[in-house]
């Protein structure tokens, strides 16, 4: 038998008293003879590990990753690694197999009492029941040891088959135990009841060691063999109790059992036992366990020989005493960290998975990004005449002393010149509407059709089979939305102050204008003191000969041409500004380095006036159309880029490179 050595004998009595004599090694005794070392080094990483993996999966949302509670290599570390990475080799023993196989009496067997109820009936265990040593007890934290579990004081054996919805675990104290050794009766692991399955589960990924309870009946059922395959992956430490034999007839045929059930499963028993089929002994707790020797011999034809092996019973908690612990812990922690580390199924895989989600919204992101949805081709420019205005008045700031008075007294003059001409177009074509009124009226027209376009789009888009975009667009686009959009975006266009966005543009504008381009700023300063000095004569010129040096750019042509050419001379008079200087020059882009400039940030105020407004809309549209989903996609998107992202692979690669070799305590 493996793992066994020298012993003696000491007495020990279980609660109520059964006196019994066991075989106690001293390294079970001092609980302790192998160091775990390597496993100290994996714990703060583990630590880290989860803590990273808890920050990746908040930022996971955003991709629909699915949660990792439920995951196994994850369960692994909440409910294996992270409680029991320590350099305190106890042993976590679970009696585990299917229904109505008789797992509560081999249960009771180790306990020497009736510590778990036993039932003829399926499904009798609901809530694992413990056995542990008061000494343990004191010393460690049991909640800890066997996290998700409610722990409750044992008091009747009935307790554990009563139906709670909350996951029990009842423990007693024995003083039949050894003091690192904790032995576990769990629930049916193919019950009908899915509740038991995952209490089950919760017990094998707490566990060091399993005796599997088979019998002819259960040891080829499916769901058997699955919670097998996962404790075989996590290289458990496993004892086979074949149960209710009928003996001596089984003998020829329980090896072919077992050796279907270790080949379909991939477990390599330690220890094999049979016990008979007597449901009086069983009852009594004086069933007896035969070991028989595994793996069998074959003779040249296949077939298992059958030897003459003792029919003394064994103490399976004698046996289980005898373990090497800190061995079989060293394995078992191995085991889990390989299990949570495997490409297939382990963290690797969630990556990938988590990869390909954000993947998938990577696609809808540049779906979305690559139809422009709100193209404008036809959004009004900003009225010359304004735009001008706004011009002439900002440059009018920036004269001072004897240019600021010639500029502002002529100024004065042209106002007075411009009334009677605006009183008499007034009287004959009537009141014309201010240059924003006729801007806000085509720049609504301008919003109707970019709404417009942009519905279509996102109806498209809808349509073009993307899961992860259709529903979100599909509510997007509901009729009501469009309607409170239209009504939305028909209140806040009312609302702005269309003159100070363009005059809070100008200032902007030409003041970048002068901090960036001082040489020719300082230019046309001094063109304009020029103008300054030439403005009685040029006035009186113009005035005479009806030709303004300023054109249709910057005053609107009217129906009258002779009125035409008064309103020129008017402007001219009134502005007094670098246009009225240099002449149309400055507009057609055909004189002077410096008069072309000039154009070009003229030209620059149109274009920086649409996007501006352009871009008012966008931002409407995004706050109440689209709301958080460009954000939610990019975040999705970026997933593998994220710091948290990047921390659980290092996490990950250190771990890997830390884990511990199979069969050695050291690196």
């Amino acid at each position: 038998m493996r793992g066994r050595g020298p012993a003696f004998v000491v007495r020990i009595t279980v609660d109520p008293p059964h006196p019994q004599d066991v075989i106690v090694p001293p390294a079970a005794a001092n609980a302790v003879t192998e160091a775990t070392t390597p496993f100290r080094r994996c714990a703060d990483g583990v630590r880290m590990l989860r803590a990273a993996l808890l920050e990746l999966e908040r930022v996971a949302r955003a991709a629909q990753v699915p949660p990792l509670a439920g995951r196994e290599w994850y369960e692994l570390i909440a409910r294996k690694l992270l409680p029991q990475l320590t350099d305190d080799s106890y042993l976590v023993v679970a009696v585990v197999g299917g229904t109505n196989i008789g797992k509560s009496v081999v249960f009771n067997h180790i306990a020497g009492a009736r510590a778990s109820a036993t039932s003829p009936l399926a499904s009798g265990t609901k809530h694992p029941t413990l056995l542990v040593r008061g000494e343990f007890v004191d010393t460690h934290d049991l909640e800890q040891i066997f996290p998700g579990f409610e722990l409750q004081p044992w008091t009747q054996a009935e307790e554990a088959l009563r139906e709670e919805g909350a996951h029990q675990l009842f423990w007693r104290v024995s003083a039949a135990t050894p003091e690192n050794l904790l032995v576990l009766d769990t629930p049916d692991i193919d019950s009908d009841a899915r509740i038991n399955w995952e209490r089950a589960d919760s017990i094998r990924r707490c566990a060091d060691v399993l005796i599997a309870v088979l019998t002819q009946q259960k040891y080829n059922d499916a769901a058997v063999k699955e919670f097998f395959r996962k404790a075989a992956r996590e290289d458990k430490e496993v004892l086979i109790l074949f149960n209710q034999c009928q003996l001596p007839e089984d003998e020829e045929y329980w090896p072919l059992w077992v050796d279907t059930f270790c080949r379909e499963t991939g477990i390599e028993p330690s220890l094999v036992y049979v016990a008979p089929s007597d449901r009086a002994a069983a009852e009594a707790n004086r069933l007896p366990f035969y070991e028989r020797e595994w793996p069998r011999q074959k003779d040249a034809s296949g077939k298992f020989i059958t030897s003459s092996e003792s029919n003394e019973p064994r103490s399976l908690l004698q046996d289980l005493s005898e373990m090497r612990f800190a061995e079989i812990k060293l394995r078992t922690l191995r085991g889990s960290l390989v299990e949570v580390l495997d490409g297939e199924r382990g963290l690797p895989a969630y990556l990938g998975e988590a990869r390909r989600c954000s993947g998938d919204f990577k696609a809808a992101a540049e779906l979305l990004a690559a139809h422009q949805l709100a193209e404008i081709d036809n959004w009004p420019a900003a009225p010359n005449k304004v735009l001008v205005g706004e011009l002439r008045e900002w440059w009018s700031k920036q004269r001072e002393g004897w240019s600021a008075t010639v500029h502002g007294f002529y100024n004065a003059i042209g106002r007075g010149l411009a009334w009677p001409i605006k009183a008499a177009r007034e009287t004959i074509y009537g009141e014309e509407p201010g240059p924003f009124d006729r801007y806000r009226e085509l720049e609504w027209a301008a919003i109707l059709t970019a709404v417009e376009k942009v519905f279509r789009k996102l109806t498209w888009i809808s349509e073009l089979g993307n899961e992860l975009l259709r529903p979100k667009l599909q509510s997007l686009l509901a009729g009501a939305n469009r309607s409170q959009l239209l009504d939305t975006l028909q209140a806040a266009h009312r609302q702005v102050d269309l003159k100070w966005e363009l005059s809070d543009l100008v200032a902007r504008e030409m003041q970048s204008f002068r901090d960036e381009s001082p040489k020719y700023y300082e230019f046309f300063r001094r063109l304009d003191g020029v103008a300054a000095a030439a403005r009685p004569a040029t006035s009186v010129v113009l005035f005479l000969t009806g030709f303004g040096p300023v054109g249709d750019v910057l005053m609107p042509a009217v129906a009258d041409g002779a009125i035409q050419g008064m309103v020129h001379i008017a402007g001219d008079v009134a502005g007094g500004t670098v246009a009225a200087a240099v002449g149309e020059s400055v507009i057609s882009g055909t004189a002077s380095q410096g008069a072309g400039y000039l154009e070009a940030k003229f030209r620059r105020l149109h274009n920086a006036f649409t996007a501006r407004r352009a871009a008012w809309l966008g931002g409407l549209l995004k706050e109440h159309l689209l709301r958080d989903l460009p954000e939610e996609l990019a975040t999705a998107a970026m997933l593998p880029e994220s710091p948290e992202w990047q921390r659980v692979e290092q996490l990950q690669q250190q771990l890997a490179s830390q884990l511990p070799k199979a069969g050695s305590g050291t690196n």
